[in-house]
């Protein structure tokens, strides 16, 4: 692992004392450890306890149990969406006291773009890294064993089948449209809340959860569910909390696009930052691996006195290897290390021994 690749920074807690340093400012490739940024706004900006809309209109008007119009299902970025919800929406319009619809199922994937991806990944991070992205996602955008290229209409196509098995008929056949102004809400469900999906995407560093947020809060704050429109609310947000940004560049939500860049200063003052704050900082920190026990640190740190002791979150890409976080309450440090094919087996190591040294002090 190349020296001058690496950059690292410890600090205590709550004195601000640089305890070691190196290369603190250098500006790297961050590769998971960029979810933190994304982990601080989505508290912030949409609130722990918030949750995430799918919702069905109704277009037409209903004469006895005939539904004379269409239905809509519109998604709002949920990336929990699961075809138990499907079920729900379908026995909430079963309820309403529709039996027949006249015409085929709508869907509405407006709130967000329809780029799939992110900018600066490469081609195989599409399905093998993260699934397709879209406002209307169910079960990942997997049908059967495939990941499928339009989940949009692969979640109408499921909502379709749970309203035939709720004694709802509907014609075949889905399209893509908008949901007119004003429609009636016929039925909706909601996501976990923020801050579990924050904890889902920090302990299992995913992918598909961090670039969901990172659209919601472009469609949110800016009216644009686009990735650039979240990344200039993820930096106006770090800047707000007098995060460093020389060296920042946030490019996508999950850390793989190759124009992500990071510094270990910026991200030890995210974590203080966000652990500290009382509106967010049970959510934020609680969302970190623990050493030996859970998340993507589960297998590593099994021995005192790291074990137990760090919470921190891992990044590994082809490129980069990284470990940000806490040792016990008396230190917060970021290691971040590049290189062309990394051998992240010896990166991780030596971020391992750093964190053990500094959970013995």
């Amino acid at each position: 692992v190349s020296w001058s690749a690496t950059g690292v920074l410890a600090v205590q807690i709550p004195t601000g004392a640089v305890v070691y340093a190196q290369n603190p400012d250098r500006s790297l490739r961050p590769a998971s450890n960029e979810k933190l940024a994304v982990a601080v706004a989505a508290l912030q900006e949409l609130g722990p306890h918030a949750r995430i809309p799918t919702r069905v209109y109704g277009e037409g008007e209903l004469d006895g149990t005939l539904w004379r119009g269409r239905l809509v299902l519109k998604g709002f970025g949920d990336p929990a969406l699961g075809h138990d919800d499907l079920r729900l929406l379908a026995r909430e319009v079963a309820a309403s006291g529709i039996r027949r619809v006249t015409e085929a199922l709508e869907v509405d994937e407006t709130y967000f773009d329809r780029r799939r991806t992110a900018p600066g990944w490469r081609a195989r991070f599409y399905k093998e890294e993260c699934p397709p992205l879209s406002a209307l996602v169910v079960a990942r955008a997997k049908v059967g064993r495939v990941v499928v290229d339009d989940p949009a209409l692969a979640a109408a196509n499921a909502f379709r089948a749970a309203l035939v098995a709720a004694g709802i008929h509907v014609p075949n056949g889905a399209h893509h449209d908008v949901a007119a102004s004003g429609a009636a809400v016929l039925a909706d469900v909601n996501s976990p809340r923020i801050a579990v999906l924050v904890r889902t995407m920090n302990r299992e560093s995913d992918n598909f959860v961090a670039e969901m947020l990172l659209k919601k809060l472009g469609a949110r704050e800016l009216g644009r569910g686009t990735t650039g429109a979240g990344a200039r609310v993820v930096t106006r947000v770090l800047q707000e909390r007098d995060v460093p940004l020389a060296g920042v560049r946030i490019v996508d939500g999950s850390g793989l696009s190759l124009s992500d860049r990071m510094t270990a200063r910026a991200l030890t003052t995210m974590l203080v930052s966000g652990s500290s704050d009382p509106r967010i900082g049970n959510a934020f920190f609680g969302s970190l691996p623990i050493a030996g026990i859970n998340g993507t640190l589960e297998d590593r740190m099994e021995r005192p006195p790291a074990y137990g002791r760090v919470r921190a979150k891992t990044g590994t890409t082809r490129n980069a290897s990284a470990l940000s976080g806490f040792a016990g309450t008396r230190y917060v440090f970021s290691v971040l290390q590049n290189g062309d094919a990394i051998p992240w087996w010896h990166a991780r190591g030596g971020q391992d021994r750093f964190a053990q040294v500094l959970a013995a002090n």
